[in-house]
């Protein structure tokens, strides 16, 4: 069998930025133990799965190199990204996940525009579990996969040292910590070990809990925000009553074929 396969640096304005995300063209889906081998094979963050769908549109899973995820932003963004350049799409995308249907539509030059289900930050008072996270923190929250530490500035965020082990035991997806940035509406940090990843370089899921939770706070709905991994991505953020819409550029890094 021989599958087409794209590497794609999301949320990204060059190349080695954003975050890296491989794409493969299913003309069916596979068993999961074959998804979950070609995600631990490729060994990004995730990997993206897509087939045309009966209902229209793709259907369309997300890996982490040891488990599926019902939601992953970059990976969708990728996914589009690769059917509008390489696939000869033209019209708006409808993906089928595990998270319900996702539309993207193109809005530039490998700029894209993503509708994703809104996430409730929702207050957590329980704050003992966090004591041995790493560093200090203001307050917390929970969304529906992730918990949410707000950090008092920037330089918090940046200097964070996580103790990854103690963030696998939340029984989470994981952790995201935040600020108000200093050039940007704000800034985050994303932790996923106990999926594979300690740190996420550019979580588009997350922005779906991380732009309502400042949108409540700030009073606005219409953010830039940026992701201070190692490589960095940056983001757009729209907010109405039921969406978050996302907004990133994305680069075609590696074209080729897995075999199997």
């Amino acid at each position: 069998m021989k599958i087409p396969l794209f590497q794609v640096d999301a949320f990204a304005n060059a190349p080695f930025e954003g975050n890296p995300a491989a794409v493969c063209l299913l003309e069916s889906m596979l068993e999961d133990e074959v998804l979950q081998n070609i995600a631990s094979e490729i060994n990004l963050s995730e990997t993206a799965f897509l087939v045309k769908s009966g209902l229209g549109g793709y259907d369309l899973r997300w890996f982490t190199p040891v488990k599926e995820v019902s939601l992953c932003g970059h990976a969708t963004l990728a996914s589009a990204h690769i059917l509008y350049n390489e696939a000869g799409v033209k019209e708006e995308i409808t993906f089928h996940t595990l998270s319900g249907a996702l539309e993207v539509t193109k809005t530039g030059m490998d700029i894209y525009e993503m509708k994703f289900p809104i996430d409730e930050a929702k207050p957590l008072y329980l704050k003992e579990i966090f004591d041995d996270v790493g560093f200090e923190f203001q307050s917390v929250f929970e969304g529906k996969d992730d918990y949410l530490l707000v950090l008092k500035d920037q330089k918090a965020v940046q200097e964070a040292k996580p103790n990854f082990a103690e963030i696998a035991k939340f029984g989470k997806r994981g952790l995201i910590i935040t600020a108000a940035g200093d050039h940007y509406d704000f800034v985050s940090r994303c932790f996923y070990p106990s999926y594979g990843v300690d740190e996420d370089p550019v979580t588009g899921s997350a922005h779906t809990l991380l732009a309502n939770y400042w949108c409540k706070r700030k009073g606005k709905n219409h953010f830039s925000a940026k992701q201070l991994s190692k490589r960095t991505g940056t983001l757009t953020c729209r907010v109405n009553n039921e969406h978050v819409f996302l907004i990133g550029k994305a680069k075609t890094i590696i074209r080729g074929y897995m075999y199997l």
